[in-house]
């Protein structure tokens, strides 16, 4: 017999409970008293007067039922680009302080505008993430470069790499509705439908939403949930089904000055604006509507319609979300936050024919007149935002 064997049948078995070290298992986080759900739903490009809660004769019953529910705020001011709101928002610093001064898809060299949010910025779901929440994000994310946004990654600027658990979307500042360019986690994948079959991406994001959150409530019922909901709607391509878009023809028809004319009014009903407050002149280079031919009014009201109905589209696709959590239970516990990321859009101007978004900077844009700079102009700077608390 070996020396070892020997040893080892001198030894006498321990004793467990007289064992130097014990097993151990951290306790688990649980929901802080009172913490709410939190629900995002951040669109794009939409106008300070778009919600119908806002001024607009666009069809919002969705919306404007959760405003009626809530806190609706006339002041809110964004950073008037995608990238840099969203940077803002997620990491609640001003955008050039996180590394993202402008566009994601810019990497100048220098601190303030690389086009990727600083890894020394904590985003709100890291920042949740340690006291027990389950952080989603469904959408468009926009917040890293393009050179980092292929199937090699690096993915320390992705959602997942930035907080979030799980992610649906696209990466991008804009994406086809009818074949977008998806995302899953870390992982490029196709769409999971056609334009032939009825496909289009604000529906998809909804279902992946109530998908994972319905997954959330069956595995994880006591933990609270951060779900960010960056919508499509309304960037360019402005896509939806057609009888939504050709709905709106008539309501069109007469013009961007009379359209201009009866939101600001509305808005003085609504209390959004002084009684006093008046319009300013059209913005640089866009003409009375009366003195356009024939041919170009039913190209721009066409074009004002496809918006219109991109957004319609949107609010009848968050009225599923809403019925779900209704239905769920869980809207009690839920804080709703409904916001833009900027203004109307100036891209394409005013004659952008060739382009489905340049009418409608026009006719969104009410008693807030642009300034030539895109980044500083009161329409693309202040936008819709209210908040609906539960109990």
């Amino acid at each position: 017999m070996s020396a070892i064997a020997e040893n080892q049948e001198n030894v006498a078995p321990k004793d467990p409970a007289k064992a130097p070290s014990a097993p151990h298992w951290p306790v688990p986080l649980k929901r802080p008293a009172g913490a709410p759900n939190i629900l995002v739903v951040l669109f794009d490009d939409v106008g300070f007067s778009d919600f119908g809660c806002y001024g607009s004769s666009i069809r919002t019953p969705t919306i404007d039922a959760l405003a009626g529910s809530g806190l609706r705020y006339s002041g809110f001011h964004t950073t008037a680009m995608c990238s840099t709101t969203r940077a803002a928002l997620l990491t609640g610093r001003n955008h050039h302080a996180v590394g993202m001064g402008c566009l994601a898809n810019f990497d100048s060299g220098f601190p303030g505008y690389r086009g990727k949010i600083s890894p020394d910025a904590g985003t709100l779901a890291e920042m949740l993430r340690p006291h027990g929440w389950r952080n989603y994000m469904v959408g468009k994310w926009h917040v890293v470069p393009l050179t980092q946004s292929g199937p090699a990654g690096p993915f320390d600027g992705w959602p997942l790499g930035r907080g979030f658990d799980r992610y649906y979307g696209f990466m991008d500042a804009e994406t086809d509705q009818f074949a977008p360019e998806l995302v899953r986690d870390n992982t490029h994948i196709d769409p999971p439908g056609t334009f032939e079959t009825g496909y289009h991406l604000t529906s998809d994001l909804v279902d992946q939403s109530i998908r994972m959150l319905a997954e959330h409530q069956a595995d994880a019922p006591d933990a609270p949930w951060l779900m960010w909901l960056a919508l499509g709607a309304c960037h360019a391509p402005h896509q939806a089904p057609q009888e939504l878009i050709r709905a709106y023809d008539a309501q069109f028809a007469q013009g961007w000055d009379a359209e201009r004319a009866q939101r600001l009014e509305r808005q003085k009903a609504l209390g959004l604006v002084p009684p006093d407050t008046e319009l300013p002149p059209r913005n640089d280079g866009v003409p009375p509507w009366d003195t356009l031919a024939e041919p170009e009014r039913r190209v721009f009201t066409r074009l004002q319609s496809a918006y219109a109905g991109m957004l319609e589209h949107a609010d009848i696709q968050l009225g599923r979300l809403m019925q779900f959590l209704e239905a769920s239970g869980m809207q009690d516990d839920t804080l709703v936050l409904v916001l833009s990321d900027n203004g109307a859009s100036q891209e394409g101007a005013w004659l952008a024919s060739s382009t489905p978004w340049g009418h409608t900077t026009c006719a969104r844009r009410t008693w807030l007149k642009s300034s030539r700079a895109s980044t500083t102009s009161a329409g693309r700077l202040r936008t819709p935002i209210f908040r609906m608390a539960g109990r």
